[in-house]
């Protein structure tokens, strides 16, 4: 394939970079750095720019002979969300229309699309299937939704081929460390808990310990960010003209927030002090995917099926990057 990585220089994007170019294929990345970083870009062409900017687009899908578009380029911060919608409009909504009339025009039909668990809101059951109802509960899933029926409607009418990918809590970094998450603000629960591992916070929230749960406190469905990218190459290869596929990705197993705390401190060594706080308004109790449509369609089984190997993976690149990608721009002389 060749394909252009929108949001490239981002976590989960970055990963699916290095995986793309391991298989052989030839990547382009766009990306607007604006959380992006171009240190994480270890394979491919990086273009700086907006997935807005049409003749920038079209003029990479041409040049490049682009067949395959992964878009992985969004706000993603729910409390956001819901403080700033008009950014996640602009962007998740506005920004990927954009993207795909630059695709239209170049008649680019391929798209594997980064979509979310939290289009499903509050579900009413556990675990979650592709049938459960999509009813959002803030502006970030709405926004996801919003583009999941726009590619609808572009595959009805215009004869796309898309995938929508809807995770659960992407979690972990790449085997050898070199390269993991860094967001700022975090807002991710491993890399929280590994901060405090690291002595860059005092302590880790536990938002609340009274819920409907085994141990009181919110049950997740974590997915190593490389077995997103696995996910990601099956559903390109089963891609077709007008066709859908709309899958959960995650393991199928949940781990409450003490059980994460207690896994980071078993793999760091370290104390890790924990504090309870207030519940966040619209939390979940429990979100957990039911992983079979992935695995009956794309043939998709994840390697980490425990939260151990997957925080082992991200501890090797906390411990070598205490300050993500900064340092290594400091390294470098650049600055982030």
């Amino acid at each position: 394939m060749k394909v252009l990585v929108v949001g490239g220089a981002g976590y989960i994007g970055s990963h699916m970079v290095r995986q793309l170019d391991a298989r052989g294929h030839e990547v382009v990345v766009l990306d607007n750095l604006s959380t992006g970083f171009r240190e994480a870009v270890t394979a491919g062409r990086l273009v700086v720019g907006e997935m807005s900017d049409r003749s920038l687009v079209k003029d990479i899908l041409r040049s490049h002979q682009i067949d395959t578009v992964m878009h992985f380029a969004a706000c993603a911060l729910v409390g956001e969300s819901v403080v700033d919608p008009a950014k996640y409009y602009q962007n998740n909504v506005q920004a990927t229309i954009d993207l795909l009339e630059s695709m239209r025009a170049t008649n680019v039909r391929r798209m594997v699309f980064s979509s979310t668990c939290a289009t499903y809101g509050v579900p009413t059951t556990v675990p979650i299937s592709e049938s459960t109802p999509q009813q959002p509960v803030n502006p970030y899933g709405f926004t996801k939704l919003v583009i999941e029926k726009a590619l609808e409607d572009y595959a009805h009418a215009y004869d796309f081929g898309y995938a929508a990918l809807r995770y659960f809590n992407a979690a972990g970094a790449s085997a050898d460390g070199r390269i993991g998450e860094d967001h700022d603000p975090e807002s991710h629960l491993i890399p929280i808990v590994l901060q405090v591992a690291l002595g860059q916070r005092e302590h880790v929230t536990i938002f609340g310990d009274d819920w409907d749960t085994p141990d009181g406190t919110c049950v997740r469905d974590y997915i190593h960010v490389d077995d997103l990218g696995t996910a990601h190459l099956a559903a390109a290869s089963r891609l077709e003209p007008g066709k859908a596929l709309e899958v959960n990705l995650g393991t199928g197993r949940g781990f409450s927030v003490r059980q994460i705390i207690e896994t980071c401190r078993e793999v760091t060594g370290h104390p890790i002090p924990a504090v309870t706080g207030e519940r966040r308004p619209g939390d979940p109790p429990e979100l957990v995917a039911d992983p079979t449509l992935a695995r009956e369609l794309l043939g998709w089984v994840p390697v980490h099926r425990n939260p151990r190997s997957i925080i082992e993976t991200a501890w090797k690149w906390h411990q070598a990057n205490p300050s993500g990608y900064q340092k290594i721009n400091a390294t470098s002389g650049e600055q982030s």
